[in-house]
């Protein structure tokens, strides 16, 4: 892998667009966004039969970076939290448009914000360590990524809401038991099964594909509306007494 924060390639008709901050996590800050969206963009011009989003490193991501957010002068973090946030929204809504299957193959972590690319996603493959938990009730933010927008349609609001107001950890058995994740696979295969999947898809027939996907992914309009209201949620959140001991509490040495 090269220096750049998210890799894309297309081979045998299958795009990988694989994270590459390994050294924070896959931890979202606004280049990695803006990179992972132009990279969308490029593979889609090349009309692959179907996309994997991958990631390097122990984990998939943990979300927004708190350091980043918590460096951030408090004058300047609103602004900054509107980059992020509003970078996170675009992909997530672009993986929804895109005409093809997504792919999501996670393997560690997944904190926060970055549930939205599980989310965005059209079919999920986990690794048995991988495991997804909020946070905002932890370190004072509000929920963004589709926390709110999204993961109610996927396994039911009462869930929803007791995983993040519990702050609870879900382990990879029990995510695909809620159905967010729709397989399982060995350690060190998620990537392998993940291709496997995209070469089982049908998609010789691109407009069926595209009229199947169109009909049963969630309405990209009214999820547009759901992350704009996260994000002005969030933005409002993050300048606030409690979002700023909450980090500092976060981030001290335990």
């Amino acid at each position: 892998m090269s220096g750049a924060l998210v890799e894309a390639a297309v081979a045998d008709g299958v795009a990988e667009v694989t994270l590459n901050r390994p050294q924070r996590h896959n931890a979202l800050v606004p280049e990695l966004l803006d990179a992972l969206s132009g990279a969308l963009g490029r593979v889609a011009e090349q009309s692959p039969r179907a996309v994997i989003l991958a990631a390097q490193g122990r984990s998939f991501s943990t979300g927004g970076d708190v350091g980043a957010f918590h460096a951030t002068p408090r004058a300047q973090r609103a602004a900054y939290a509107r980059r992020v946030v509003g970078g996170l929204n675009r992909v997530i809504l672009e993986l929804l448009r895109l005409p093809v299957p997504t792919i999501a193959a996670v393997h560690g972590t997944v904190t926060g914000g970055s549930l939205g690319l599980v989310l965005a996603s059209d079919l999920v493959i986990a690794g048995p360590q991988a495991s997804f938990a909020p946070w905002y009730t932890r370190v004072g933010f509000s929920p963004d990524g589709g926390w709110t927008a999204l993961l109610p349609e996927r396994i039911g609001r009462a869930r929803a809401l007791e995983l993040q107001l519990c702050n609870r950890r879900l382990d990879a058995d029990d995510a695909l038991q809620y159905g967010l994740v729709h397989r399982l696979a060995a350690e060190g295969e998620v990537l392998a099964a993940a291709r496997g999947l995209a070469r089982e898809l049908e998609t010789d027939r691109p407009g069926s594909v595209r009229r199947t996907l169109a009909l049963t992914r969630p309405d990209p309009a009214a999820v547009e509306r759901g992350l704009r209201a996260e994000e002005d949620a969030f933005v409002e959140q993050i300048v606030s007494d409690e979002a700023e001991q909450g980090m500092a509490a976060f981030l001290s040495p335990r």
